[in-house]
């Protein structure tokens, strides 16, 4: 029978310092034996060389004890196939994730097993290695068991024949692995891979012929808003966690609960920070994070969101660079979580729409825009439209914009005058609810996209107009942010405009600012861009105009 591996009580037990492994069925003995032979590891970059069991906290040994204690050797199942841990920097992951993995090893009945610990990065598997040879070196037995290839990275059990092995993340050397045993270190620096998300599948497939095999995935919060396999697989945790799914992977997330994470007030007070610092008072103090984190603030915004994705796990929902569009700073306080099209259009009293991109390496983006009934707040909403082509073109970006397609706030398209198309019907559709008083474009490269609106009886002068770009947005420019500050502009939980909200770039042109596709580089911004024009029109104070009837039309 399947264990249950969520923690419903997580937020209290987070509070109150207690562990986030939940009360599970282990075998004790099998249990005990993989800690006392984690605990004996030394460690050979701290002076004195403490063992693991002076100097680690109980919270990694509660993870020793939940993986190895899961495994029944009379059904020959493991309970707990994965374990996804979310801990911050200083945390000592790297070392306890090397003192795993070599336990593993001596604990390991295989012949020719293969353990393998990936790193993101060279310098890390470095460290990493560099620790697992140094338990070995500083215990007598372990340097007589075990074979150290130091130009390999390669650490070779002499009574069993299995290895393991430290490698940099590379999806090519990945591919057709098949492990006893993996651990990823930091996956989020390694989801701006294409293919990471073929990797890590590849890695579980390995895992298929061994019922014994496990994989650990330990790593930090992105220093970006999450994307690609880091995303998937940290919303798979989470909702493992929170009991809304079951699976054979263990959550283990040091994150604050909703009500700090959500306040910069709350989650910027050191007294809350003991709940993501599980190791505070070994290898990281709350008076050391302190100090850093006053540096941070010295150094800006920028610094400051960064410091506090890697050391409290604040997840970033927008990158906050020095040159930011100063609207982008109250963007996520103003996200409306009810808002839709169709509740948009439930609480409009007259309705507008910003286009904006459409070549084959933009996002084609409508932004719809109304005027709240009474209260007269604008409320946004978003679409967006890509060509397929640009995955390839921008591979970086191609997990983070599958992602968006998933949520259904992005449609991959093979031919863009499909996506001109689909921008008209929606249009249309905005049009048939009596609310679309205009549609406002970039004037460059529309042609296609007019053609196709006035074929659904959306033309004239008056009702699709041109907005002029660069300087002369300044206004709609600044109008957003004002409206956004006050919370007189709210918009639709939608991360595709989170992310072009981030990636837009303020440049000063005189007494205006611009923002462009030239000042915001490689980063996508058409969704921003269409809101603008949106704002553009509505700045006017717009009233409604019935829909035509093309039909009586024609009669």
């Amino acid at each position: 029978m399947a264990w249950d591996l969520s923690c419903s009580d997580w937020q209290g037990r987070i509070r109150a310092g207690r562990t986030l492994v939940p009360d599970l069925p282990l075998d004790a003995a099998a249990s005990d034996r993989a800690v006392r032979v984690f605990n004996r590891l030394r460690l050979a970059d701290v002076p004195g060389n403490p063992t693991l069991g002076e100097a680690a906290g109980e919270w990694f040994r509660d993870i020793v004890r939940a993986l190895f204690g899961s495994w029944d050797p009379v059904a020959r199942e493991r309970h707990i196939r994965e374990i996804f841990v979310l801990v911050a920097k200083k945390n000592a992951k790297t070392s306890y994730g090397a003192g795993l993995m070599l336990a593993a090893l001596v604990l390991n009945e295989r012949p020719l097993g293969k353990f393998l610990l990936v790193a993101p990065t060279q310098d890390v598997t470095e460290l990493a290695f560099g620790q697992a040879s140094g338990m070995i070196r500083l215990d007598p037995y372990l340097e007589r068991r075990m074979k150290v290839q130091t130009h390999l990275k390669k650490i070779t059990d002499t009574t069993t024949g299995a290895t393991l092995e430290v490698m940099s993340f590379d999806p090519q050397v990945l591919t057709g692995q098949k492990p006893t045993g993996f651990l990823v270190d930091e996956l989020h620096v390694m989801s701006s891979s294409a293919k990471a998300t073929s990797a890590v599948g590849q890695l579980r497939g390995g895992m298929i012929a061994q019922p014994e095999a496990f994989g650990v995935f330990i790593t930090t919060q992105s220093e970006r808003p999450p994307a690609g396999v880091f995303r998937a697989e940290l919303n798979r945790a989470r909702a493992i966690r929170d009991g809304k799914m079951a699976g054979p992977l263990l959550p283990v997330l040091y994150e604050f609960p909703p009500d700090i994470a959500g306040s910069m007030a709350r989650w910027s007070d050191p007294t809350t920070w003991h709940m993501v610092a599980p190791n505070a008072g070994r290898s990281i103090t709350i008076p050391r994070l302190v100090e850093e984190f006053e540096t941070a603030k010295q150094l800006g915004v920028e610094e400051t969101t960064r410091w506090a994705s890697q050391h409290l796990n604040i997840e970033v929902g927008i990158g906050l660079t020095s040159d930011r569009w100063r609207g982008a700073d109250h963007w996520l306080a103003a996200t409306d979580e009810t808002l839709t099209l169709e509740t948009l259009l439930d609480r409009s009293e007259v309705v507008v729409i910003g286009i904006d991109g459409g070549g084959l390496d933009d996002l084609l983006s409508v932004a719809v825009l109304g005027r709240e009934v009474g209260a007269r707040r604008w409320l946004a909403w978003t679409l967006s439209w890509v060509h397929r082509g640009v995955l390839d073109l921008r591979k970086s970006e191609a997990a983070r914009l599958r992602d968006f397609e998933a949520r259904g706030d992005l449609v991959i398209v093979d031919d863009m005058e499909d996506a001109f198309d689909q921008v008209a019907d929606l249009a249309a559709e905005v049009d048939q609810s009596g609310l679309l008083a205009q549609v406002g474009l970039d004037p460059m490269g529309v042609g296609m996209i007019v053609d196709a609106m006035a074929a659904r009886g959306i033309s004239g002068n008056d009702r699709v107009v041109g907005v002029s770009q660069g300087w002369t947005l300044n206004g709609a420019i600044k109008t957003a942010e004002v409206k956004l500050a006050s919370g007189a502009l709210v918009h639709a939980p939608q991360p595709i405009v989170d992310w072009a909200v981030g990636n837009a770039k303020a440049e000063p042109k005189g007494n205006a600012i611009t923002i462009n596709k030239q000042t915001s580089g490689s980063g996508k911004i058409d969704p921003v861009m269409a809101l603008f024009d949106a704002v553009a029109l509505m700045s006017r104070n717009p009233g409604a105009v019935p829909p035509l009837d093309i039909m009586a039309m024609v009669a």
